[in-house]
């Protein structure tokens, strides 16, 4: 081919999809594929800079919602990290909204593909109209994307459209052939249930949307390597007839390394890192999306405290609480100043992860975060909360690379488990096995090489066989 490809990106207005979709666009830009990115202004403001090499390839597309109501969406949220749960279906009636001015902007420029994310299944109709091709780009793991199955089991045309029963998402689907335990636990399923296959205030439900997409794509993009899920990727091909292609884990550029003594603005982080002994501290962070109750942060500060170990825990500010201070147990922070820091706030997240004082994480699971962290070799111990995250802690437990910290039927989780499970995975002998699967991931989570040329290459030479034919 000639020309340079040219592909629409169109994820959803989620972090946890926009970041995925903005790691890719540089890796396809890398490879001298001029991308046009479309999300909202704030959300685009929001992004990190591109780096300058890559300028002349990424083109950033602001298109703004219409005026709305403040009460149905307060302005300046164009994401879910910035508004409550209860609104969260707001944000897609929105997000529809995008489809007139994307359709203008497909009809003027005419790309050679779209690639989009679950919710903006009316893009199928726009590709259609204009005969441009279209593939969806998945930022979750296979064996998520295995576990919810086929268009047709997303449609339920085998329960005659009805919504599964959450005991059926408590064990994995009748397609999965080889031992696994990718399900939802018992207290999360009936949310699943009616969150993801249930219609909501959109008018059509979450499931619906990703089953028109799936239907309409010529290929379906997934952020995962055979080394990590090939065995979950060859169900997805099987179950769906369709081309599945990994795109590789997207692994995001390591900052310039900073040398022991070396200067930082990260309000003296890496000063208190340095002085910390080789693998010994733990990384915590729950991420924006995850909203922690009182009694959650409360119960994870008394499991660190409890624990004995170095920690430093990236603590978002919570609207529950007046002031830092509010936001932790009273004398938490002098009864763990020797060996505990708490930063507010956002925190240079890969720096800290690539720092050799850090040793293993406790966090949600998010697929994104898992790659973060198992690129440097470190232990996770899991807590997962929402969407994704409690499928991938299954699918990292059953390949021996977490453990999960134990939560009782109502979901709820206590510090003593907190504290056992991370000295479990930190410093006890029986934990060594863990620790020593976590080192040997690094080989495949970490290799730029492999995920870039391989995998990006891969799927830059599919794509641009694919629109030539």
């Amino acid at each position: 081919m000639g020309k340079n490809l040219r592909v629409v990106m169109l994820p959803y207005s989620a972090f946890g999809h926009i970041m995925p979709y903005f790691q890719l666009s540089i890796a396809l830009a890398k490879s001298n594929v001029h991308v046009y990115f479309i999300s909202t202004p704030r959300n685009i403001q929001r992004l990190p800079k591109i780096p300058s090499d890559l300028n002349p390839f990424i083109h950033l597309v602001p298109i703004p919602f219409p005026p709305l109501d403040p009460d149905f969406l307060p302005e300046g949220a164009e994401a879910t990290v910035d508004l409550p749960f209860e609104k969260l279906d707001n944000l897609k009636v929105a997000y529809d909204l995008l489809q007139q001015p994307l359709k203008q902007f497909i009809g003027e420029e005419l790309p050679d593909w779209i690639l989009s994310d679950f919710a903006a299944h009316w893009v199928v109709d726009i590709a259609k109209e204009y005969g441009v091709s279209i593939a969806w780009f998945s930022p979750f793991s296979a064996a998520c994307n295995v576990f919810f199955g086929s268009m047709e089991n997303l449609l339920g045309t085998n329960r005659n459209h009805a919504i599964p029963t959450p005991e059926s998402l408590t064990s994995p689907p009748d397609w999965v052939s080889f031992p696994s335990s990718v399900a939802y636990r018992d207290f999360v399923a009936p949310y699943v249930a009616r969150g993801f296959f249930g219609v909501n205030k959109s008018g059509i439900s979450d499931s619906a949307r990703l089953a028109k997409i799936l239907s309409a794509s010529q290929a379906l993009a997934i952020r995962t390597c055979d080394e990590v899920e090939g065995e979950y990727l060859e169900v997805f091909k099987k179950i769906t007839g369709k081309p599945v292609i990994s795109t590789g884990l997207l692994l995001p550029d390591l900052p310039a390394q900073r040398g022991k003594g070396g200067i930082s603005t990260n309000d003296g982080i890496f000063e208190w890192l340095d002085k910390r002994k080789n693998k010994s501290v733990v990384f915590v962070g729950f991420g924006s999306e995850c909203k922690l109750s009182k009694e959650q942060v409360f119960e994870i500060a008394s499991g660190l405290e409890l624990s004995g170990l170095p920690f430093l825990w990236a603590l978002r500010n919570p609207n529950w609480a007046n002031s830092d201070a509010d936001a932790l147990p009273p004398g938490f922070a002098e009864q763990t100043s020797e060996r505990g820091l708490v930063c507010f706030g956002w925190v240079p997240q890969i720096e800290i992860l690539g720092h050799p004082s850090v040793g293993g994480s406790l966090f949600h699971s998010g697929w994104g975060s898992v790659i973060e962290t198992l690129q440097f070799g470190h232990v996770l111990v899991v807590l997962p909360l929402i969407i994704d995250q409690p499928l991938n802690a299954r699918l990292l437990e059953d390949k021996g690379l977490a453990v999960e910290v134990k939560c009782s039927g109502d979901g709820s989780f206590s510090k003593d488990e907190i504290a056992k499970t991370l000295r479990h995975a930190m410093v006890e002998e029986e934990g060594e096995q863990l620790r020593s699967n976590a080192r040997k991931a690094a080989a495949v989570f970490g290799d730029h090489k492999l995920h870039q040329d391989h995998y990006i290459g891969q799927f830059v030479n599919f794509l641009k066989s694919t629109v030539a034919a």
